[in-house]
């Protein structure tokens, strides 16, 4: 190792990829970050912690460096035009601060790619103080829903949201605006159509794509990722006009030297790009997935970009793609194998204890898993890609068994929640909040028929037995569909009620209608949660009684 750093922004899981990068082409890893506790912060030769946003004290730290500060880097942050604005006081590769900012600002960037003709949806600015005159009646009634709102700076789809009429407009303006850096939302049209991922570095004039995957996104009125899959399963053509579209946004915003991330979509249109960021993605995607699937390490290429080098085995790994109108030469590195990211998400409430995490580990293809959440986390059903509970990562040669083995993992982890909590009462109570009219959704998402079999169930059910095996006590027409229908976590309802005859042979006497409500509503949590209050309820009752005897 050498006497050089590289200066990382971000400690986070996402920049564990940069530091190891780093080790590995002999320089030392100088991490900043505002949390000192960061996830990364130990494994920095030197950390700092400083907030990624004060792009004056990151400039401050670099240049007092001197010669020996060799590259400044971030992968999945909001903060690449901080790292911009010190690698051009540093006089250190890297885009143009001018353009880092036109791909950090929604409105900048919606700017450029209108003055540049590139496809995206119209678009209106909306500050704090403005919000007051959207709510006029004839400004609001003349809004054709539906809407997107989002912060103007921040990632992760934190306060974005789907905007379906009237009634859901303020909360969604005010949540966008409060996770706004700027104290500033964008609202635009809504881009209905396939969503895709696409990382691609920016070298010496031309555009390499290093990742093209599909993304999956859920439950509205939020965008939820729940995993992305690659390579892409759209056909050449479509892939082709997307990366065009891509190419285009990417010259409209002046990034040259670097990497570029796109969230875009196909629509009935044609391509429509959602943004583009001047870093590599977030998500799993460039540190785990591409890798996975490609063999080459991608955040390595992008540092050596960084570093003023030759990015070899990018040069080497990457073929030409017949895109000849496009604004760069382009480039694709092929994926020879299939990887696939799911995540497994909650309900809300408070864990008291997660399983299965092993079982998990060990089914085949399995790369990766990162649980975000332990006994004692608070959580609830996500409405940001960083309220999810945790990720499974697979790989493999075959497409199908990439995709089956990181469902399969996900539906093998349970987190189980304490019992009597206020907010998985209201959740399976479904008291929804009048802004977000059915959300959160039910596990199982039934059709009238499927719902008249369910309530016929728990209507010839008054109780069921202590210790019953309730895989049991399916009749015959839920079980025409207890095999096929699916939760969030990719469980069947037989599946589920497997899973808690496994976890609770021993059970009391439960209330069947209570039971089999909870088991829509909230999956395997919602009948654990049932079981685990009926037995704080007995037990309460045995220590009053055993306490009434002693008198």
């Amino acid at each position: 190792m050498n006497d050089k750093y590289v200066l990382i922004l971000g400690a986070g899981l996402m920049q564990r990829p940069a530091i190891e990068a780093a080790k590995e082409l002999g320089y030392k890893a100088l991490v900043v970050d505002a949390n000192p506790n960061a996830v990364c912060a130990p494994f920095a030769d030197r950390f700092e912690p400083v907030d990624l946003k004060d792009k004056d004290r990151l400039a401050e730290l670099a240049l007092s460096f001197g010669s020996r500060l060799a590259a400044v880097f971030t992968a999945g942050t909001d903060f690449s035009a901080s790292v911009s604005y010190v690698a051009e006081k540093c006089r250190l590769p890297a885009h143009s601060y001018e353009a880092a900012l036109n791909a950090s600002d929604k409105i900048r960037m919606r700017g450029c790619f209108k003055e540049n003709g590139v496809s995206s949806p119209e678009f209106s600015r909306i500050s704090r103080r403005q919000i007051a005159s959207y709510l006029d009646p004839g400004v609001l009634g003349s809004i054709s829903f539906p809407k997107v709102v989002k912060p103007a700076d921040n990632m992760g789809a934190r306060g974005c949201r789907l905007i379906r009429n009237g009634k859901e407009f303020l909360s969604a303006v005010e949540d966008a605006v409060r996770y706004s850096r700027s104290g500033t939302a964008i609202l635009e049209d809504y881009m209905d159509g396939q969503e895709y991922s696409i990382d691609a570095l920016v070298y010496g004039g031309t555009l390499t794509i290093t990742g093209f995957a599909d993304r999956h996104i859920f439950y509205p009125p939020y965008f939820i990722e729940t995993g992305h899959t690659m390579p892409t399963s759209a056909d050449e053509s479509r892939k082709f006009e997307l990366i065009r579209t891509f190419a285009q946004g990417v010259k409209a915003l002046g990034l040259t030297c670097g990497a570029a991330k796109a969230d875009i979509k196909y629509t009935a249109n044609g391509p429509m790009i959602g943004e583009i960021a001047a870093r590599l993605s977030g998500g799993y995607m460039s540190g785990w997935t591409f890798p996975y699937a490609s063999g080459l390490n991608l955040t390595k290429q992008a540092l050596l970009i960084a570093l003023g080098k030759i990015p070899e085995e990018l040069l080497q790994y990457r073929n030409p793609l017949p895109i000849s109108d496009a604004p760069f030469s382009v480039f694709e590195v092929p994926c020879p194998s299939a990887s696939a990211e799911r995540a497994w998400i909650s309900i809300p409430g408070t864990v008291s204890e997660v399983c299965n995490v092993d079982e998990a580990s060990g089914c085949p293809f399995i790369r990766n898993l990162f649980s975000r959440a332990g006994r004692g986390s608070r959580v609830d059903f996500p409405r940001n890609n960083v309220e999810k509970c945790g990720n499974a990562i697979t790989a493999s040669r075959d497409y199908a068994l990439a995709v089956d083995a990181a469902e399969d993992a996900v539906s093998r982890i349970v987190l189980r929640l304490e019992p009597d909590n206020r907010q998985t009462d209201v959740f399976l109570a479904r008291r929804e909040k009048r802004a977000e009219a059915h959300f959160p959704p039910d596990a199982y998402l039934l059709s009238p028929a499927q719902k008249d079999a369910f309530d016929a169930l728990a209507r010839s059910q008054v109780n069921i037995p202590r210790n019953e095996k309730t895989c049991a006590l399916l009749s015959e027409k839920v079980k025409d569909f207890a095999d096929t229908i699916k939760d969030y976590n990719h469980r069947s309802l037989l599946d589920t009620l497997r899973l808690f005859d496994s976890l609770c042979p021993e059970h009391p006497q439960l209330e069947g209608r209570k039971f089999w409500h909870a088991l829509v509503r909230g999956g395997l949590q919602g009948i654990l949660y049932v079981n685990d209050c009926a037995l704080t309820e007995r037990n309460q009752l045995l220590r009053f009684s055993k306490k009434k005897r002693g008198r």
